[in-house]
């Protein structure tokens, strides 16, 4: 009997065999063996109590910068939502936020609080559990300067909390990405500054996010980190990739292309498959790598199994 039959009892949903293509920001991908959508913290601590221990588990947020291979992906998905979405002001200018809650509401909600320095959530696409992770950041801010503390649960449905120092951050990276831990909410440090003043300095990020960026396209975010003393965009548009198409299989007219507006957005034009985007930004880095020796690293994390229209 497939462990898929002998699933935990749950107050949330279970989605067996699911598209995940609808979960990511790219619109691309192939099943998940399971996606789980939890109804709160006790909820998602008693599955994976009962769960069988070998059952791999992926969480994902609003799949903003996350690219699902073809073949689907083994095991369970968690994709955290209504459970883990609440946003509460606390005292000396700190604000508490579940993983689910998208950045940029959490700039808003502090800024209607009188809480600045978080104003830079607002130009960062995807949900607090990865900006946590991945010590997102953006316009020279990062989650590193600001984030005070998180509470996190282990795959056994153990939760404990974890200081913000004790994450071993770097550019992109933190130690909670080496381990099964699965982030719930975060606490961060802001400073004290009228409503109106921070709400003003968030318009200017958003207009310039819009006007750089192609937010309404079916993208991923930033694909690649910047090296040190380099720029990936720059890199990426010298190597002559910008507005490019490709297609793995050699088709005419691939769907997957670097942004016109910005070389270092990979994008979906309507038909592209998950190997097409991968093999877009394993080929240019390739290129760059020969061009100029510079190795470009993915900041888009890539789950799940090569399928048939990857091979």
């Amino acid at each position: 009997m497939s462990w898929k039959a002998k699933l935990p009892a749950v107050r949330g949903k279970l989605l067996i065999d699911e598209p995940l293509a609808p979960f990511t920001w790219f619109r691309v991908g192939g099943p998940a063996d399971v996606v789980f959508l939890p109804a709160d913290a006790q909820d998602l601590a008693d599955f994976l109590k009962a769960l069988d221990p070998a059952v791999p588990v992926i969480p994902i947020g609003v799949g903003s910068n996350l690219l699902v291979r073809d073949g689907g992906v083994d095991g369970v998905v968690i994709r955290l939502g209504r459970g883990f979405n609440a946003v509460e002001p606390l005292a000396d200018h700190r604000v508490r936020a579940g993983s689910a809650v998208p950045d940029a509401i959490l700039a808003r909600k502090a800024a209607e609080a009188g809480i600045a320095g978080l104003e830079f959530y607002a130009g960062i696409p995807g949900t607090i559990g990865g900006a946590v992770i991945m010590n997102a950041g953006c316009y020279g801010s990062e989650t590193v300067e600001v984030i005070v503390s998180a509470r996190v649960m282990d795959r056994n449905g153990e939760i404990r909390e974890i200081a913000g120092d004790a994450f071993g951050y770097t550019y992109r990276h933190s130690a909670l990405q080496d381990g099964d831990l699965i982030v719930l909410d975060a606490v961060f440090q802001g400073r004290p500054d009228e409503p109106e003043a921070i709400k003003a300095r968030m318009a200017e990020i958003t207009a310039r996010r819009e006007t750089t960026q192609p937010i309404r396209e079916k993208t991923g975010g930033s694909t690649f980190k910047n090296p040190p003393g380099h720029s990936s965009w720059k890199l990426v548009d010298a190597a002559g990739w910008r507005g490019k198409r490709f297609s793995a299989s050699g088709k005419e007219g691939g769907g997957a292309m670097f942004s016109p507006l910005h070389s270092n957005f990979l994008i979906n034009t309507g038909e592209a498959t998950a190997a097409d985007l991968e093999g877009l930004g394993d080929t240019v880095r390739a290129d760059v790598l020969a061009k100029t020796g510079v190795a470009l690293e993915w900041e888009i994390k890539r789950i799940g199994r090569v399928g048939a229209a990857d091979a």
